[in-house]
């Protein structure tokens, strides 16, 4: 019989080479732009790089402050002696390990019957499947399982809701023996509300909603122990939450916006209709196809599971797996928002169903080796395959943005650009404050970036590609001389340095 720790550790393997068959198949894909070149996607780079140079930042970041993303970022910088590419090919290969992690706590203890190592493995398998269904550039595709990949597209914050789920599932089935597991619940949602306030939308209130649910109905049977279980689950919960909220107004002065003005009830309609559109078009191709198919079978699978689960612990688990769906997308669409990355839990919640109720299968024993033997060489091989396409997409040449960073270090002096144009060489140079943000007027552009870069107060070129909008110079402002890279320019201004306006987010 194998031990338990023998047991775990398989599963964590397990987990590796899934981790890199998913982090593999999207490597060669256009969507790799989200994990080494989007806009968004590097300001935990540059947060990890000015912490390790003991810089004093202003930092100006949006309702999302980042903190476990920049925490685990700045400790792979300071441990792995790789170049930025690299560590975000490592950081996408951790979020995944992470998400296994995770999943196996809302698995539950092992109990005989059991298998929630392997039921855990095959909600990740079931993971890695919709990221390998992934394959645009676009961060507004309703692509959303790949984003955890990320280190800027929320990936703290699913995995935070996850673990939310998992421990009070835990707490469930151990009753008085679980009260610790109240602090936990406590600390993730405080941690996570504190670093994204969107953890409240996403798990604070459908888990709430279905507690409230079981401890009305543990009421109506008259189960007094279990209805004080879902009060004081509910009472931690909220608890967390709020002190979440309390904790980011230290951090006030960092937070360019709220996100108040992302709420707009009035354009339900056109939220509807954006949502729709993404919806269509993720159905036109037959990867989008057989995502959505995965995921409308583990909602139902979670809404049969929710009624018929054997165990508490169980039902919640399944229950949370198609409300929280639901009420994210009804929420999404009811306050008027736009952006895809708001319904990533239309992907992850519905693996949960996979692991609310992990009963072991029975197989006669003289096939269980052989089968488990199978499943674990073709993992190895198929992780194996993945590695190299990771490896090659991080080390792959950009010549163009070489061609700047080499350019702009050599000049020692201080340029700018606009924020889909410049973020990329900016993390890449030698010093990123030698890139300042500017809009198309020449003020500063205070947004994920450290808002002491714009005490230089002028800057003597202007870096520009196809995503540029035009830009409205001073005067008989013209460039002495312009330097091509590709898919950059460069608008050389040394003899007539540009006043940098006044900054706005």
């Amino acid at each position: 019989m194998q031990r338990p720790w023998g047991r775990e550790l398989a599963g964590w393997a397990g987990a590796l080479a899934f981790a890199l068959i998913a982090a593999g198949q999207l490597a060669p894909t256009a969507r790799a732009t989200l994990l080494f070149r989007d806009g968004d996607s590097l300001v935990v780079g540059l947060i990890a790089r000015s912490i390790l140079e003991g810089a004093s930042p202003d930092w100006a970041l949006s309702s999302v402050l980042f903190l476990p993303e920049s925490a685990l970022f700045t400790a792979l910088s300071a441990v792995l002696p790789l170049d930025v590419n690299a560590r975000l090919a490592v950081a996408a290969i951790l979020n995944v390990l992470l998400l296994y992690g995770v999943l196996r706590v809302v698995a539950g203890h092992r109990t005989p019957g059991s298998a929630p190592v392997a039921w855990s493995l095959v909600a990740l398998g079931a993971f890695t499947a919709l990221v390998s269904t992934e394959s645009s550039a676009s961060r507004d595709a309703l692509e959303l399982a790949s984003l955890l990949l990320t280190t800027t597209y929320y990936s703290a914050t699913v995995l935070g809701v996850l673990l939310t789920v998992g421990l009070a599932r835990r707490f469930v089935d151990r009753g008085r023996r679980g009260r610790w597991l109240l602090g936990g619940i406590a600390v993730t949602g405080a941690v996570s509300t504190l670093s994204n306030p969107l953890y409240a939308a996403w798990g604070t209130v459908p888990l709430g909603v279905v507690t409230v649910v079981l401890a009305a109905r543990a009421a109506f049977r008259r189960d007094g122990r279990r209805r004080q279980q879902g009060l004081a689950l509910l009472a931690v919960l909220s608890g967390g939450t709020i002190l979440g909220f309390v904790g980011r107004i230290p951090f006030a002065a960092w937070i360019a916006n709220t996100g108040a003005g992302y709420v707009q009830p009035g354009r339900w309609a056109e939220s509807l209709a954006g949502y729709t559109g993404l919806a269509a078009a993720r159905l036109s191709t037959p990867g989008g196809v057989l995502a959505t198919a995965l995921v409308l079978g583990l909602l139902a699978a979670a809404v049969v599971l929710s009624r018929r689960a054997p165990t508490e612990g169980a039902r919640l688990v399944a229950a949370v797996a198609w409300v929280m769906p639901l009420l994210v997308l009804v929420g999404a669409v009811a306050l008027g928002t736009n952006a895809a990355r708001y319904l990533q839990p239309l992907v992850f919640a519905p693996l949960l169903a996979l692991v609310a109720h992990p009963v072991a299968l029975r197989v006669p024993a003289r096939l269980v080796r052989p089968a488990l033997a199978v499943v674990a060489v073709v993992l190895l091989a198929l992780g194996a395959l993945g590695a190299p396409r990771l490896a090659a997409a991080a080390a792959a040449p950009d010549r163009d943005l070489r061609c700047v960073t080499d350019w702009v270090d050599a000049s020692g002096r201080t340029g700018g650009g606009q924020f889909w144009t410049v973020r990329l060489p900016k993390l890449h140079l030698q010093d990123p404050a030698r890139l300042v943000q500017l809009d198309h007027a020449l003020n500063g552009y205070a947004w994920l970036v450290d808002r002491t870069d714009f005490d230089v107060g002028e800057v003597s070129f202007l870096v520009e590609d196809a995503q540029t909008v035009p830009w409205v110079l001073p005067a008989g402002a013209v460039p002495e001389a312009i330097a091509e890279c590709g898919r950059y320019r460069i608008l050389d201004f040394r003899g007539s340095p540009l006043r940098i306006g006044p900054a706005h987010s």
